[in-house]
């Protein structure tokens, strides 16, 4: 029987189980609409364990082997932990396989990652408070990308994607004890990074071309007299 064509937002109300369905029925272009969904938490739980020039392709490993699996999802858990998992393996063995190549590379560079998690950034704000709230962002990334793997990905869910204890254990199959306890030592470590970083940084700077305005406004005064 020929389905109901459905609204724009009828078709984004779906729940994920009802979408996999279809897929299984063979309407394979409803993937797109899962993708679109988990894109954002797919990417910022990979970036938690890889630097981000490695992410995309781990994802879109992630997406083919939880596309060729569809029909083992039971709704057990959610369709967002249960896509999580896969991206977390996948990144595991993309790590092992890297663990290997430096164990015959011993001269591979070790550098701190810069390409850093996307946090959302508001495109409302003056351009002196975008540059602020950049910088602050960018601090505060620099920040989680230091955290040791295991309270990153517990961070990343727990405080960014706001899953729930219950869905965190869910994703990394620890108990919900195991994630208090990551997310706790995770902000305590995140507070020592960011006050070390902060500490280092020049505050309420008057340079640049607001202190070449002010001598030039004064100098123009003194010679005025």
């Amino acid at each position: 029987m020929k389905r109901a064509k459905l609204s724009d937002r009828e078709i984004s109300m779906l729940p994920d189980e009802v979408v996999v369905q279809r897929i299984l029925d063979g309407e394979k272009e409803w993937y797109e609409l899962l993708m679109r969904r988990y894109n954002q938490t797919l990417y910022r739980t990979v970036r938690s364990y890889l630097p981000d020039p490695e992410v995309e392709d781990i994802m879109q490993d992630t997406y083919i082997k939880a596309f060729e699996k569809l029909h083992q999802f039971q709704g057990n858990a959610s369709f967002s932990t249960w896509l999580i998992r896969i991206g977390i393996n996948e990144a595991l063995q993309y790590l092992r396989r890297e663990k290997k190549k430096q164990m015959v590379s011993i001269d591979q560079d070790d550098d701190l990652r810069h390409n850093i998690i996307q946090l959302t950034d508001s495109k409302q704000m003056d351009p002196e408070k975008r540059t602020i709230d950049r910088e602050t962002r960018l601090l505060l990334e620099r920040s989680i990308d230091q955290l040791p793997e295991k309270y990153r990905i517990v961070y990343i869910l727990r405080e960014i994607e706001d899953f729930s204890n219950s869905d965190v254990a869910g994703c990394l199959d620890i108990t919900e004890s195991n994630v208090k306890v990551r997310l706790h030592r995770a902000k305590l470590l995140l507070k020592e990074y960011l006050f070390k970083a902060s500490s280092q940084m020049e505050i309420w700077e008057f340079g640049n071309r607001r202190c070449d305005l002010l001598v030039h406004n004064v100098l123009h005064e003194i010679f005025k007299r």
